[in-house]
Formats: structure tokens, C-alpha cells, sequence
């Protein structure tokens, strides 16, 4: 068959013949579609118009008519295109029988991603990924030779992830401090006029 134009270079358009019988308006389609006008539809060799004539139903898997076609009319519809699911990929459907990984992804394992820039799927190998890591200071902290008790700005922390500092000394976490909430609590005051540093490390 000839074209105007550039000839497809794969692809054909799928084909559903559907029985009318005077009272029925919803019908199963053999495909799921992403919405009313990613088909074609025919009824007796008229072209129904989407959202007026025909609605899209039941997450793309049936078609309503506004109004049941009469019985004997020939109903076909043409599918332009089908609705893919991601997630199909990753649970049921398109991919069957995967498991879980039970280990760490290996460097030359590869990933599916949602490349925003050109909203389309793509694969990535592992060691391609950089992590970024974000790192945070609490505001300077202040020894007086007496306190031990010190809030910090940030709830959710245990004390194995932070890092504190009193004037430049990396102290021992249990040993040197412990942290309840937003209280950090040293074992022994820190001196007066000692600084002190509370660094959040990436969780």
C-alpha cells in the first residue's frame, strides 16, 4: 500500500466489532485506552464524537454510549492508540514471573527512569546514578562550663547521625553525648565560651 508522505515504519491500528442490541450502552474493549479520543468509533458507517456521543469508562477499559445503539447497527471502533502502564512493568502485566531483588543492585544492573525532560521511559545502569547528599549545620551552639543540655533544630535524629563538634573535637556519640528529640545532652559540660557544632548527616 502506498503513502503520502513518510511510510510507517512499524504499527497497525487494532479493530473491535461490537453487537448492538437496542438497549446496551457499555461495552468492554478488548484494549485499555488513555482516553475517548484515542479511538475511532462507528456506528452504521457514522463517526461518533468523543465526550458528546461516547465516553470513556471503568479506567479506560469499557466505552458508554449516551445513548444505546439500535439493535442490528454495525458498531466498530478503531483504536488509535492503547494506555500503558508503568506500573504494569513493575507489578503485573506486561512483564511476568519477575521477582524482587534480593541484594544489592550490582553496578551493571540497569533501572527504569521517568526522564521528565522528554516525559518518555529510559534505562540506566546503576553506577551511572550520583547520589546527591545533602549535608546541614545547626546554628552555632555556645558552652558556659555548665550546661549540658542544648537544642538543636531538627527532630527525627538519633545520636549516630549527627556529628558533633566542640571546638574542632569529633565527640563519640553514647560516650561524649546522647540526643532525645531535640535535646542534645553532653556528658560533661562543654567549657565557656566553647563552640559547638552540630553537623546533620544525609539519612
Amino acid at each position: 500500500m502506498a503513502y503520502i508522505g513518510k511510510t510507517p515504519v512499524a504499527g497497525t491500528f487494532e479493530k473491535q466489532d461490537f453487537t448492538a442490541d437496542g438497549s446496551t450502552t457499555t461495552f468492554t474493549l478488548n484494549y485499555t485506552v488513555g482516553s475517548s479520543s484515542a479511538i475511532l468509533v462507528s456506528v452504521s458507517g457514522v463517526l461518533q464524537e468523543p465526550e458528546t456521543a461516547y465516553n470513556i469508562a471503568s479506567g479506560g477499559t469499557t466505552i458508554v454510549f449516551s445513548a444505546a445503539p439500535e439493535s442490528g447497527e454495525d458498531i466498530f471502533v478503531i483504536f488509535l492508540g492503547v494506555a500503558f502502564d508503568a506500573g504494569s512493568i513493575l507489578g503485573t502485566g506486561a512483564i511476568t514471573g519477575q521477582t524482587e531483588l534480593s541484594a544489592l543492585a550490582a553496578d551493571d544492573d540497569l533501572l527504569l527512569i521517568y526522564d521528565t525532560s522528554t516525559t518518555s521511559l529510559k534505562k540506566i545502569q546503576k553506577s551511572n546514578i550520583a547520589t546527591t547528599l545533602a549535608y546541614s549545620v545547626n546554628a552555632n551552639l555556645a558552652g558556659d562550663g555548665s550546661t549540658t543540655g542544648f537544642t538543636i533544630g531538627t527532630s527525627g535524629r538519633t545520636q549516630n547521625d549527627i556529628l558533633v563538634t566542640v571546638n574542632g573535637v569529633v565527640f563519640h556519640p553514647s560516650d561524649d553525648y546522647t540526643l532525645s528529640g531535640t535535646t542534645l545532652t553532653f556528658s560533661t559540660p562543654p567549657s565557656a565560651s566553647a563552640e559547638i557544632r552540630v553537623r546533620y548527616l544525609p539519612i
